[in-house]
C-alpha cells in the first residue's frame, strides 16, 4: 500500500513495517536465536560448562517468560511505541555488558536482561501493527516474520566470520555490533514509530482494569494461546535438535547447516505470503494449511533418515512454520478490540514463551531417555495434530470479536 493510500491518519506503512522488522532483528534474531552460534568461542574463552552455558540460555527463556505479560500491560498503559523503545534500551544495555563481561554471575544477569527486554518490545511491535493496518495483519505481521528469516541467515554468516577475523574476541564483537544496531532500532522507533490518539482515563473505550481477565479467560482467546505454545514448543525443539539428528544420521554438519540456511532463506518471505493469504482467505483456513504443512514436515524423517527426507523436511519448514508464526499472531489479536490488542497478544505469547522454555527439556528427556531422536521427533508430530485440531476450530469462529 503506498502512502498516498492510506487515510491521512495513519503513519506510513513502510515506514512501520521496516520498524517492525528492525525490532524483531534486535528482539528474536540478536537477542534470542543468535546465542547458539556466540556460545563455542564464548563458552571457549570464559571457561565455561556446557551446564553453566545451558543456564544462560534458559535464564534468557524464562526472563522472556516472566515479563511477557508486564510488557503487554505497560504498552496498554504507557503505549505500545514507549514500551517498545524501554525494551530495546533494556536490549542494548544487555548486549553492550555482553561484550564486556567476563564474570560468569554478571553474564548471568545481562542475559537475564535480554529476556525482560524482548518481552517488552516484541509483542507491543506486533500489537502496534494490527492496531494501525487491521485490513492487512496478516501481511505487515508476515514481514516481521520475515525480517527474523533473513536475520538468521545474515548471523550465521557474520558470527562465524567474526570469530575467523578476530579469533577469541569475535564473540564479543558479535555482541557490540548488536549494541550498536539496538540503539538504532532505539532512535529510529523514537522518531517514526507512533501510536494510535490516546484513550482518556474517563473515555469508555479506555480498557478497564477487570477487562484483562475477560480476555485470560475467553476460549477463542484460550484457543490460539494454545496454538502459539505448541509452535513455539515445535519450533524450538526443531532449531535445536533436527540439525544433530542429520549429523547423526551419517551427514557432515556441513550439509546440516546448509540445509538450515535453505530453511532460512525460504522463511523470508514465507510469513508474508502467508499473511497476504490468511487476510484474503480467512486465519482459520491458511492456518489450517499451513500447520498441515509443518505436521507433514516433522513427520517426513521419521520415515525415513534419507537426505532426500532430511532436504524435504527443511524445505517444507522453511516454506510453512514462519507462516504460521504469522497467522496465529494475526488470528489472536482478530478477537479483541483495538484497545485490547497489546493485553490479548502478550498474553498468548505467554503460552509461547512457556512451549519454548518446556520444549528443549521434554525432547532432551525423550533422547536421553531412548539414546536416539526418533521419539522426541514424533512427540512433536503429536503436539502439531492438537494444534491442527485447534485450528480448525478457528475456521469455525463467530464473526464478531471475542471481547468487544
Amino acid at each position: 500500500m503506498s502512502a498516498t493510500s492510506q487515510p491521512p491518519s495513519r503513519p506510513n506503512i513502510v515506514i512501520m513495517v521496516a520498524g517492525g522488522i528492525l525490532v524483531a532483528l534486535v528482539a528474536i534474531v540478536f537477542a534470542r536465536l543468535a546465542y547458539g552460534l556466540i556460545l563455542p568461542p564464548m563458552r571457549d574463552d570464559l571457561g565455561l560448562s556446557y551446564r553453566q552455558a545451558g543456564t544462560l540460555g534458559t535464564v534468557t527463556a524464562l526472563g522472556y517468560l516472566l515479563f511477557v505479560l508486564l510488557g503487554g500491560i505497560a504498552a496498554s498503559r504507557w503505549g505500545a511505541r514507549n514500551a517498545v523503545a524501554t525494551g530495546l534500551l533494556i536490549l542494548t544495555v544487555g548486549f553492550a555488558g555482553l561484550a564486556l563481561a567476563s564474570a560468569y554471575p554478571v553474564v548471568v544477569g545481562l542475559m537475564a536482561l535480554l529476556g525482560l527486554g524482548t518481552a517488552f518490545c516484541f509483542a507491543p511491535m506486533v500489537s502496534l501493527l494490527a492496531t494501525w493496518y487491521p485490513e492487512k495483519r496478516g501481511m505487515v505481521i508476515g514481514c516481521m516474520a520475515g525480517g527474523v528469516g533473513a536475520g538468521i541467515f545474515v548471523t550465521g554468516l557474520l558470527v562465524p566470520w567474526l570469530s575467523d577475523q578476530f579469533g577469541e574476541h569475535g564473540w564479543r564483537l558479535a555482541w557490540g555490533l548488536f549494541a550498536a544496531l539496538a540503539a538504532v532500532a532505539v532512535a529510529l522507533v523514537l522518531a517514526a514509530v507512533r501510536d494510535p490518539a490516546p484513550v482518556a482515563h474517563d473515555h469508555p473505550d479506555r480498557p478497564a482494569p477487570a477487562d484483562k481477565w475477560r480476555i485470560y479467560r475467553n476460549p477463542r482467546v484460550i484457543i490460539m494461546a494454545a496454538i502459539y505454545g505448541i509452535i513455539g514448543m515445535v519450533y524450538i525443539i526443531q532449531a535445536i535438535f533436527m540439525v544433530s539428528y542429520v549429523v547423526e544420521s551419517g551427514f557432515d554438519e556441513a550439509t546440516a547447516g546448509w540445509l538450515m540456511a535453505m530453511s532460512g532463506l525460504l522463511s523470508v518471505a514465507a510469513g508474508p505470503l502467508w499473511g497476504s493469504l490468511s487476510d484474503v482467505w480467512g486465519r482459520g483456513n491458511a492456518l489450517t494449511l499451513a500447520m498441515a504443512v509443518v505436521t507433514v514436515a516433522m513427520g517426513l524423517p521419521l520415515i525415513d533418515q534419507s537426505l532426500a527426507m532430511f532436504f524435504a523436511h527443511f524445505l517444507l519448514m522453511g516454506c510453512a512454520v514462519n507462516g504460521v508464526f504469522t497467522m496465529v499472531q494475526a488470528a489472536s489479536t482478530d478477537q479483541v478490540a483495538p484497545r485490547h490488542i497489546p493485553i490479548a497478544f502478550s498474553y498468548v505469547t505467554v503460552f509461547f514463551a512457556g512451549g519454548q522454555f518446556l520444549g528443549p527439556a521434554i525432547a532432551g528427556w525423550l533422547i536421553e531417555a531412548t539414546g536416539g531422536f526418533r521419539l522426541a521427533v514424533a512427540f512433536t508430530c503429536l503436539a502439531l495434530l492438537v494444534g491442527l485440531y485447534l485450528a480448525q476450530k478457528i475456521r469455525r469462529f463467530p464473526a464478531g470479536l471475542a471481547v468487544d
